[in-house]
């Protein structure tokens, strides 16, 4: 009988290892497919209740269907967070990037992502909006930089993407803009330039 209670608490240690792992890699925010991918659990009824038992036990937070965490939603970075959700290739840019960068002095309430499909969504109080942009254009990663694990256009590059999307956008820090910059971006990703 105690060797039975001593494998269940081996496994029970075994299980927690995993996720310590994982935050030493700086993973926190991940899909349930990953996890069986990692874990090499086949059975999706086995991987399933598995993770709706972590989540009882309080090791991860369920954010919403097949997305999980180390942390709770509130905490993680909302860049991370609407990129993560989306569970796809995709990067932050247009009005965010303009507006942390002064280029644009409205508030924005919504992060602006850029990716392969049209979508608006909130999680955890806090709102996105996806634009759908060509593949051809996607994944050309001129003027993209990687910020603490995700994708981030330059100023440049939300410029070359907002003006893609609305040719006419108004800029209020017009004068923080390189726009010689702007226009090299638009040739490399074939961008028509209107400006």
């Amino acid at each position: 009988m105690s060797t039975v209670k001593n494998t269940v608490k081996l496994n029970k240690g075994s299980y927690k290892q995993r996720f310590a792992e994982l935050a030493k890699m700086g993973i926190l925010v991940f899909h349930c497919d990953d996890l069986a991918n990692l874990w090499q659990i086949k059975n999706p009824n086995t991987l399933h209740t598995t993770l709706k038992r972590y989540a009882k036990e309080g090791l991860i937070t369920r954010i919403q269907r097949g997305l999980y965490s180390l942390q709770p939603a509130e905490k993680i970075d909302s860049f991370l967070l609407g990129v993560k959700i989306l569970h796809r290739y995709a990067y932050i840019s247009t009005e965010t990037i303009l507006a942390r960068n002064g280029i644009i002095f409205q508030e924005i309430p919504k992060t602006s992502i850029i990716s392969s499909i049209s979508k608006t969504f909130v999680v955890a109080g806090r709102e996105y909006r996806c634009r759908r942009l060509a593949d051809k254009y996607l994944y050309n990663d001129a003027g993209i930089v990687l910020e603490n694990g995700v994708q981030v256009a330059s100023t440049e590059r939300a410029v070359a993407d907002i003006l893609y999307f609305n040719p006419r956008c108004y800029f209020d820090g017009d004068r923080l803009i390189d726009w010689k910059k702007v226009r090299a971006i638009q040739r490399e990703i074939g961008y028509p330039q209107n400006r």
